[in-house]
């Protein structure tokens, strides 16, 4: 594991150690905090328990007495290493992204509630087909096709029902709202009403809660 080493020799040296291990050091410290900030954000736990021991102005000083800055550094790229390795930030990325899913619906339904029924149930069904391929994609069923093309609602909604992950009647209402979605963008907005956009909120709310995990 990256930095093991420095921080085991450091823990064993009676003196400073030199400058190309300051330089281990530096590199290890700069990698890890670009990985971090890639993977969890700027602001993220792990990048201010990272940020700490930096913060102290002896901390390119490693020796026997002095090594746990470099121990606490390894420690939480191992933490990062491990999140990795469990699928743990697969999780976390999708909590993120059904987090952006909740303003998208909270959006959807302020415009519902505007009297904007037409723009609102375009929201709506992308919402509602991003959904279906970020499901699909941890089921491991294709979301394109022949050529690199993504697949529509259709066939993705037919495989996923297939896989068993939901039965046939929540597959043929996916269908019915996609329809709508249809209808919305396409411009044909006297074939639905407000209550029937206002169903389609109810659906899609409890779709991402059921299914987006």
């Amino acid at each position: 594991m990256i930095g093991d080493k420095l921080s085991l020799d450091a823990s064993r040296s009676g003196e400073e150690l030199g400058q190309d291990r300051v330089q281990e050091l530096i590199s290890i410290t700069a990698r890890g905090g670009q990985l971090i900030s890639n993977l969890y954000g700027s602001d993220s736990h792990y990048m201010e328990m990272f940020k700490a021991p930096l913060k102290d102005p002896t901390f390119k000083i490693m020796h026997s007495n002095w090594y746990a800055h470099v121990s606490e550094v390894t420690g939480i790229l191992k933490a990062v290493k491990h999140d990795v390795e469990s699928g743990m930030l697969s999780n976390l990325r999708n909590l993120l992204q059904a987090e952006i899913f909740v303003d998208f619906l909270e959006m959807a339904g302020h415009l519902l509630e505007e009297g904007y029924k037409d723009a609102s149930a375009v929201l709506l069904g992308a919402v509602l087909e991003d959904s279906l391929r970020k499901i699909a994609a941890s089921q491991n069923i294709p979301i394109t096709g022949a050529g690199g093309k993504s697949l529509t609602i259709d066939p993705i909604n037919s495989a996923l029902a297939k896989s068993g992950l939901y039965g046939p009647l929540v597959q043929k209402q996916v269908t019915s709202w996609a329809n709508l979605r249809n209808d919305a963008a396409h411009g044909h907005f006297e074939k639905y009403d407000k209550d029937q956009v206002h169903q389609m909120l109810s659906f899609v709310e409890k779709f991402c809660a059921d299914y987006l995990k």
